[in-house]
């Protein structure tokens, strides 16, 4: 991650470097969590054994009787330190507080860039390099440079719906007519595993070393990339479970039919929901801070919603 940040703020536009910055950030947020959920597992303690001794042993040796016990082994657990700083967290906590009042967000056009694309775009995604994945509606998946010129049309089967990047080479695929997620190499520009999920796959998200996938209308499932299900989770939506974020164990998804954008838990509790002044809420992301940005198509706007959703704002409208 040192050497990839090095590459992202050295000799890359703004943009860019945001982008890569913010992957990194999602990274370390990962680690993080991942050993504070070791200070309970059984692999972070420290075990000492011991022996005790029969005190019988040399006066059996000395009439050469065969043993049948040396004594008993004692196992003691005992818990440790892992060292980890957090320093950095405390830090990036305070800079949280400070910068999660929606309020003070704004969102300015730095530039627009002319994409030849026909068709209708279902799914687009910025790479950890920089580099633009735009998925057309059962079509094509395009590769673009950072600066919107087409760099190769990806050699994938099917018409693509949805993607979702795993890790620097390496991206995952969902089809509407293939009830399965690929794994693609996009150096080797080859598919490298099939995740069968047995019912039709939509909206695609990647984190924790994990797949959070819609399937249809009413389940969001997710699975590891070893095809194992961790969980599998019945949610409302009026409208196919076309777009959805998985982050910090929480999945947020969209239901334009609904006007709504549902926040649920790992269970598929839900958490929150957001109705107000949406027509067709589609795309979501969520920035560092936990907030949920939403694209609302009819209504022509962007718009942020807080972590709680007790708060809302509109970044960039049709008029704006």
């Amino acid at each position: 991650m040192k050497e990839h940040l090095q590459t992202v703020t050295s000799n890359t536009s703004k943009l860019q470097s945001f982008l890569g910055v913010h992957q990194i950030e999602q990274q370390v947020h990962q680690c993080q969590r991942y050993i504070e959920d070791l200070e309970d597992d059984e692999r972070t303690k420290e075990v000492d054994i011991k022996m005790k001794q029969n005190d019988e042993i040399e006066k059996i040796l000395s009439k050469l009787v065969s043993l049948e016990s040396l004594g008993k082994a004692i196992v003691e657990k005992t818990e440790i330190n892992l060292h980890k700083e957090t320093s950095l967290r405390r830090k990036a906590q305070v800079k949280s507080q400070e910068q999660s009042n929606i309020n003070n967000m704004t969102m300015n056009i730095e530039t627009k860039i002319k994409i030849n694309i026909g068709k209708l775009i279902s799914d687009m995604i910025c790479l950890m390099d920089g580099r633009v994945i735009v998925v057309e509606w059962g079509g094509r998946v395009n590769l673009l440079t950072s600066d919107g010129k087409l760099q190769n049309q990806l050699n994938i089967p099917y018409g693509a719906f949805s993607v979702t990047q795993i890790n620097q080479d390496n991206i995952a695929i969902t089809y509407p007519v293939k009830n399965a997620i690929d794994i693609f190499n996009m150096e080797n520009e080859a598919v490298t595993k099939v995740l069968k999920l047995g019912k039709q796959s939509l909206g695609l998200s990647f984190s924790d070393n994990s797949l959070a996938v819609g399937l249809s209308k009413d389940e969001i499932r997710i699975i590891n990339l070893e095809e194992n299900t961790l969980k599998s989770m019945q949610v409302q939506s009026g409208s196919y479970l076309y777009h959805l974020v998985y982050c910090e164990r929480r999945v947020i998804y969209s239901d334009y039919k609904g006007k709504a954008v549902y926040c649920v838990d790992g269970l598929g509790k839900q958490i929150w929901q957001y109705k107000q002044d949406l027509i067709e809420p589609r795309g979501l992301c969520i920035d560092t801070h936990g907030n949920s940005i939403v694209i609302d198509c009819n209504g022509h706007i962007i718009k942020v919603i807080s972590k709680d959703r007790q708060d809302s704002k509109v970044l960039i409208s049709k008029e704006g």
